[in-house]
């Protein structure tokens, strides 16, 4: 039986990485974790939905250039399909990584490595990025390395579970 995905030869093992589980584990682990960002800034107080109309700007600012972060935190079409996109195609990529590196753990491992990609996953995004883009400092906080937590163990669990369903 063939699985569509990716693999990689290094010495004599290979890296097995299920495409369509992969892309499917991105995209929802994306919105688990957009949506678990935005009701913990509402229980904090964040000013809604101007915190996430900042965010979708700095997340934009990384294909249209920095002239789209000046405030105020409005509502922008083409900064939002722009954020979008950009939020799924890191998504896709960071669960395409995560996938990679859980192979064929189980459940319960999957998990683990899941949360700990999503704690590295925060500080190579906030630490590591803002050398790059600078203005993702004003995002790190808590609820942010929340987020990024909750991501990888969306990714992790929805790869496991569509992986398994593409082998049986």
């Amino acid at each position: 039986m063939s699985i569509a995905g990716i693999r990689l030869r290094q010495s004599s093992w290979m890296i097995h990485v299920d495409i369509k589980a992969a892309t499917l584990a991105g995209l929802l682990a994306g919105v688990v974790a957009t949506l678990l960002q935005l009701m913990l800034w509402s229980l904090h107080a964040f000013a809604l939905p101007e915190t996430l109309f900042r965010d979708a700007r700095l997340t934009a600012a990384i294909v249209l250039g920095h002239e789209v972060l000046p405030p105020p935190p409005t509502f922008d079409w083409r900064v939002m399909i722009v954020a979008t996109c950009v939020h799924f195609a890191l998504s896709i990529v960071y669960a395409i990584v995560l996938a990679a590196a859980i192979g064929r753990l189980s459940m319960r491992a999957g998990l683990a490595a899941g949360t700990l990609f999503g704690l590295v996953l925060y500080v190579v995004n906030m630490y590591g990025f803002t050398a790059l883009f600078p203005w993702f400092e004003a995002t790190r906080d808590g609820i942010t390395a929340i987020a990024h937590v909750a991501f990888g163990v969306a990714a992790s669990a929805t790869y496991i579970t569509a992986r398994k369903r593409t082998i049986a």
